[in-house]
Order: C-alpha cells, then structure tokens, then sequence
C-alpha cells in the first residue's frame, strides 16, 4: 500500500490527485483499506492519537496545495471540475472540524472511531485460514489502538473540548455489552470462537487482550471521563451547529428555512397518517393505530427469521425493479441481510460493497434482544437501507469508479446526498404502488415523519430556538432535549427505546439527521427540473442510472447536477 500513496507526479489531474488521496489515507487508517477492499491482508488498525489526526489532517492539507497548483490540462474536462469541488470542498469541511477541535471528542453512540475498531472485524474475509491468521494479529493491535482514541479524549479534557454527558453513559452502556454479549463472554470472544482450532491460541489470546482493554477504556469514561463532562451541554450551539452542517451536506443550508420548511412539512404529514391510520383501524389515531400493528399485525418470529425475510425483501424489489426502473450490473444484483452485532444503535444500518465486490453490500438489522419483529415499519426501511436505496446507489458508484475516480465513489459521500437519495427510494417505490398495504404505508409515512423531526428537533435543539406558535405541542416554549423527546414520542410510532437512542444520536451527531429530508428534497427537486427540460422525452430509468453514475454531490450541487441529466 505505500507505494500507491505516492505524491502524484506534476502535471497530474484533480481526480488523479484525489484517488492519490485515497491510497494514502487507507495507508493512514488501514479500517478504511478494510472498507475498501484494498489489502485484505493488511493486520494494522488506525492511530487514533492526537499525533495520528495530525498527519490525516497534514495530508489533506498536503492534497489541497496539490488541488490548488494542478494543471488542468485536460481541457476544461467537466467531470475532473466536478471531481476538484469536491475534493476541495471535502477536504476544507474534514479541516475545519480539526481544526476546531471537533475530534477531540468523539464519544457518541455510533460512527465514532471506538465504533469503527469494531466495526472493521464484520468486515474481514473469514474464508481462509489466512483470513483468521490476519484477525488474530489486528485482534491483538486493539489494546493500542484504544490507547491512542483515550489519548485523544484526554487532549480533549485538558482543552475543554469535551462530549456531552448522554454520549459518555450511553456509550459505557453499550460498552457493557460489548464486554458481554452473552454466556459471560465478550463480543470479541465470540468472534474469536469462529476461527479455525489451528490458530485458537492466537485468536484467544487477542480476544483476551482485547476486552481487557475494552473493560479498561470503559471504567476510564465511567469513572474520569463522565465526571469531566457532567456539566457540559448536550447541545452545541449555532456556530459550530453551523460548522457540523457544513460537513454533512456539503453546503451552508439557511437552517432558519429549513426549520420553517420542516414544520410545514410537519404538519402536511400528520394530517396523511390521520388518513391513513384510519384505513389500519378506523377511528383511531396515527399512534394507536401504530399500536395495533405492533401487537396485532404481521411479525416475524426469530431474528434469523427475520433476517431472511428481509433478504426476500431485497431480492424481490430487485427483480420487480431491473429492467424497467433501473438497469443495474451483475454484481449489484447481490445483497446480503445481516443482523448486527450486540451493542448496536437501534437504527439499522448498510454497509457498501468493497471495491471489486468480493464483499458484497450488506443491510443490518439491530435486535436489541427482541424475538418478535413486526413488518409494518420494516418494509420502507429496507427500501431505504437496502433496494432501491443505500445499496443501489452505493453499488452503482463502486461500479462507475474507474471512469469517475475512487474518492468520488467512496470517501467523498456526503450524507446529504446519500440519505437524501435512500429517502427518496422510499418515496419513489410509494410511487410505484409498492406501498398500497394500510400498514406498510402507515410505517412509510411513519418514517417520513421520523425524518421531517429530526429536522425540526435537531435544529430546534442545538439553536435553542423555541416550538413554534403552531406546534400541538408546548407552542414558545424552548425545544430542550427533553421536550423534543416528549414530542418525538407523541408523533412518532416507534418503540420508546429507538426514540431514545435517536435523540443520543443527534446530540452526538449534530447536523447529520437534517440531511435526510433536505437531502431528499434535493434530489426531487432535481428530477422535477429534468422532467421539466425533456417533456415527454423524459426517462426515468435513463434519469435514474445517470443519477447513480455521477459520484457524489454536495448540496451547493445536486440539484443543478440533477437538471442536467
């Protein structure tokens, strides 16, 4: 891998400089090789130190003074322009939180670098014997690499950039688990007990070493960290509100709209769940009629049920979906449905395809100790998580990597433009008439209203701005994280424990939950643009592969990108 982390030569273009980029980082932070595919024999994790962000954030300035002097040789060529904007525009938002100190305090409940050390492990190729040789040793790296994430929190206390105090219980709770997930073992442990017999004494050894560790960095958050953040706010604030936005959709979103936009928004969806909860249990409202379907309507019994359940999901909407609405390569036509690891956030999740699709796409779904799993709120977000959504665009762009570059397809997602387009799946199979159950419906609309609040309450609470004089509930009163709970519960039917763990997510992850519905917005506003240009001649299957095909997008320009097409 270091020989392809090479400074590219003078004269090099911007996408030649950006895939220059990627090597070079993935040598950096061997996980992401992992993600990639790139070296699936490379045993090394991340330098999650304060010395370790100083060189990721040295090479991305290093790769900026690169963009700024690269010649543009090849003529004005639109796609290395549109490959540039946004390396650049990547590279000054990833900076700008360094630089402020952002990552100093990276404890939440999910997507930290704690949650990518073991995320890497479901991950790995497990075919071979040489596969398990190459868990063990990396297995045995995780000591250090904790080590360096503690050493970095610490930097933190020492400067007061500190997380909010939800984040640190919450993640010693998952912690918890991890250390135990069940029969007294640790998580590690359970997945060293898959290896061959070959290799037990190494893989034990690992696991044992590792969850010493776990068990070290847990009682450090429990006992030194948390009473550090106790009086901390959960919220950040509008200028670094701001910044964090920055990064997740790759744009300066006029966030006083969006909130405006969002209760709007707001209120169109409810009066559609009154109708359509009508039609689930006549008389009742959105929440009983919610109710009723989780405990009266369709379920499926057992999570391993329940996992293949969802893989026919997936691979239905594939078959219904080729040929007439997407034209979509042989490898994307494969999907696998994975139940997560314990410890998990409640949402559920996908994880992209590597590079050469030796691994392939994969949705995951949290059990968080259920047996029973009701269908009515699963169906429209395995078309988000799944087909046509995550796995259709993130598999496309795999695809196209080598006529676009490698970053563009991998490391230069934007949330924005990612989650904008798995919501706008799950509007577009509502479209398609996939949707016409009372209760498959009644769980899209549910999802859509999921969304439209986590604009409302994500902005309401990190701006401390007040419900608004038409909110049904507490009108000027300020939206705390209590109360946007509290109205969370009230309008939307899922289970209180998820609603829970969201709130913990968007404190921790300022800014990421607005790029749902924006992002979605975006891309209809795209597609009504194109619609407009061609008339009659306008193909949506056409639209939809070119829309798939460009790389990714900030904000500042999907929409004028979209038009286009």
């Amino acid at each position: 891998m270091a020989e392809q982390a090479t400074t590219p030569a003078d004269g090099a273009t911007p996408r030649r400089i950006a895939d220059a980029y990627v090597h070079a980082l993935a040598d950096l932070d061997p996980s992401l090789a992992t993600y990639l595919g790139l070296d699936p024999a490379d045993d090394r994790l991340p330098d999650l130190s304060p010395d370790g962000l100083a060189a990721t954030a040295a090479l991305a300035r290093r790769t900026l003074a690169e963009l700024a002097t690269a010649q543009t040789a090849a003529g004005g060529d639109p796609a290395e322009a549109r490959c540039a904007r946004l390396l650049r525009e990547r590279l000054t938002a990833h900076l700008a939180l360094h630089d402020t100190g952002e990552e100093l305090r990276a404890v939440r409940n999910l997507g930290s670098p704690l949650h990518d050390l073991r995320a890497v492990f479901t991950l790995m190729p497990t075919a071979e014997e040489d596969d398990w040789a190459v868990i063990a040793r990396r297995m045995a790296r995780l000591p250090r690499a904790l080590e360096g994430y503690r050493a970095t929190l610490a930097e933190g206390v020492r400067r007061g950039l500190l997380s909010g105090p939800r984040q640190v219980s919450t993640v010693v709770g998952q912690l918890a688990e991890w250390l135990d997930s069940g029969a007294g073992r640790s998580w590690f442990a359970d997945v060293a007990a898959g290896g061959p017999e070959t290799l037990r004494a190494e893989l034990d050894g690992a696991a044992a070493a590792a969850t010493e560790a776990l068990a070290g960095l847990r009682d450090w958050l429990r006992d030194s960290y948390a009473p550090a953040v106790a009086t901390t706010a959960d919220t950040v604030g509008r200028e670094r509100y701001a910044r964090l936005v920055r990064y997740w959709t790759g744009a300066e979103p006029d966030l006083d709209e969006a909130f405006g936009w969002a209760w709007s928004e707001f209120h169109r969806l409810d009066a559609e769940m009154r109708a359509e909860a009508d039609r689930v249990l006549p008389g009742a409202s959105p929440l009983e009629a919610m109710e009723h379907l989780e405990e009266h309507g369709p379920a499926i019994e057992g999570a391993e049920a329940a996992r293949e359940w969802l893989q026919g999901l997936m691979d239905q909407a594939i078959q219904d979906l080729q040929g007439s609405h997407f034209d979509l390569a042989e490898p994307l036509l494969r999907v696998e449905s994975m139940l997560a690891p314990p410890g998990s956030a409640a949402a559920p999740y996908y994880t992209a395809p590597s590079l050469d699709f030796s691994r392939p796409g994969r949705t995951w779904l949290p059990t968080r100790g259920r047996d029973r799993f009701p269908t009515w709120d699963l169906v429209s977000t395995w078309y988000h998580e799944g087909v046509p959504g995550h796995h259709l665009q993130h598999g496309q762009w795999k695809y196209v990597a080598d006529s676009l570059s490698t970053y563009q397809t991998t490391l230069g997602r934007i949330s924005a433009n990612t989650e904008g387009w798995a919501l706008y799946a799950e509007r577009l199979m509502d479209e398609l008439g996939r949707l016409t159950d009372p209760g498959a419906r009644l769980g899209y609309l549910n999802a859509q209203m999921l969304r439209i609040l986590r604009v409302v309450g994500d902005i309401g609470m990190h701006l401390g701005l007040a419900f608004p004089a038409d909110s049904p509930y507490r009108p000027g009163e300020a939206m705390t994280p209590q109360a946007t709970r509290e109205f969370f519960g009230r309008h939307c039917g899922l289970a209180p424990d998820f609603l829970d763990s969201e709130l913990v997510r968007y404190l921790g992850m300022p800014g990421q939950a607005i790029t749902y519905k924006l992002g979605e917005r975006a891309w209809l506003r795209g597609r009504e643009a194109a619609r407009a240009a061609h008339g009659a001649g306008f193909d949506l299957k056409a639209w939809h592969m070119a829309a798939l095909s460009q790389g990714s997008l900030g904000l500042d320009d999907l929409v004028d990108e979209l038009s286009r097409l």
